[in-house]
């Protein structure tokens, strides 16, 4: 009789210990929430992805998270399947801001809340809220920067510069353009910078899927038809994976060296590969988007959401989908180059000394 209680008494322990555990460790008692991701192929959407699944997990909640790897296709899937499965929210990272239509109008049957993550889904009014960071200002940071390190405002000039934009079907990508151009349109029109190839508009300068070999292409275009007797003094570039392209592009004609050194170079994302590039002296600039940050918000968002309660926005009126104006918390972007990433990005934990310098 002692051995069974003693091993009844093992069993309600080690049962004990388990319902503990799935509580510490984020098993579904808060809720399940599915994260659909754009892709792999970008270092951020990974961190986007994990920072969000440890925060989420860390309050209690389930997650599923998956990558459709820039198919729009199998992003659709991905997020029927975690309706089938009975998610509570949806956070999404878009591929296709406009694709996700009729997906969103079976999620909204099933009274699925839908957030969506740093790209703004258009065309759908079941969107609920948005998430980002001050995307205008991002690229009013990269403008600013080239306004700068040229001496713009102080009259030099003229400088020859090319214009790069982002995805056309992401909604941020026209942000980031207009944010750039607010800032260098006006030293465009006097004549101080001078853009040899004529593609001043955002659908000449655009590069589907943010692709840095797409954008490399575009680049050896412009250096053959425009530049056999110019000089490149600044690129605008949105975005690190299209920086690295760019880069290629003009190292492969001879930039980089003593006597045709590199042009000025924006980015975005701040990823790895191309702050070891700014500390080696070739990308110029990134801006920096602590996606820590925007994970821990997303999580208060959807919490607040879950539990009933008010959620945190501080803007009402930038975001419209073209059905209706998506209530977003906006973030503040960072710019760095090699005179502050120590300070904004070792001090602030976002990479050790020995990541940058392997």
């Amino acid at each position: 009789m002692k051995r069974i209680i003693s091993v009844a008494l093992l069993i309600v322990m080690v049962f004990s210990l388990a319902a503990c555990s799935s509580t510490s460790s984020g098993k579904g008692d808060k809720g399940y929430v599915g994260i659909a991701m754009p892709t792999k192929s970008s270092e951020r959407w990974i961190k986007d992805g994990n920072f969000m699944k440890k925060e989420f997990e860390k309050q209690g909640y389930k997650v599923d998270l998956q990558y459709a790897e820039d198919v729009v296709e199998n992003q659709v899937s991905q997020i029927e399947n975690m309706i089938t499965k009975g998610v509570n929210v949806l956070v999404i990272g878009s591929i296709d801001g406009e694709a996700l239509t009729k997906v969103l109008d079976e999620a909204h049957k099933q009274k699925i809340k839908v957030i969506a993550y740093d790209r703004l889904i258009k065309k759908s009014k079941y969107v609920d809220y948005y998430a980002t960071f001050d995307n205008f200002k991002v690229g009013v940071l990269q403008g600013t920067y080239i306004e700068d390190k040229l001496g713009l405002k102080q009259g030099k000039g003229p400088f020859n510069i090319e214009l790069f934009g982002g995805s056309p079907d992401d909604n941020n990508a026209y942000f980031f353009w207009n944010g750039a151009m607010s800032v260098l349109k006006p030293y465009i029109k006097s004549g101080k910078l001078v853009v040899q190839s004529g593609q001043t508009k955002f659908e000449q300068g655009a590069t589907l899927r943010w692709d840095g070999a797409t954008a490399q292409s575009r680049m050896d275009n412009l250096l053959s038809a425009h530049y056999t007797n110019e000089k490149v003094d600044a690129v605008l570039s949105p975005y690190d994976g299209i920086s690295i392209g760019i880069l290629s592009s003009l190292k492969g004609v001879g930039y980089g060296t003593a006597s045709k050194p590199l042009p000025i170079i924006t980015g975005q994302d701040a990823e790895l590969a191309s702050v070891k590039s700014i500390i080696s002296g070739q990308q110029t600039e990134t801006v920096y988007k602590d996606t820590r940050a925007l994970a821990k918000q997303t999580v208060k968002m959807v919490q607040a959401e879950l539990e009933g309660k008010k959620v945190p926005v501080n803007d009402t009126k930038s975001y419209n989908n073209g059905v209706k104006v998506v209530p977003a918390y906006l973030l503040q972007p960072v710019s760095v180059d090699k005179s502050n990433y120590k300070s904004i990005l070792v001090d602030g934990g976002y990479y050790t000394e020995d990541q940058l310098s392997k």
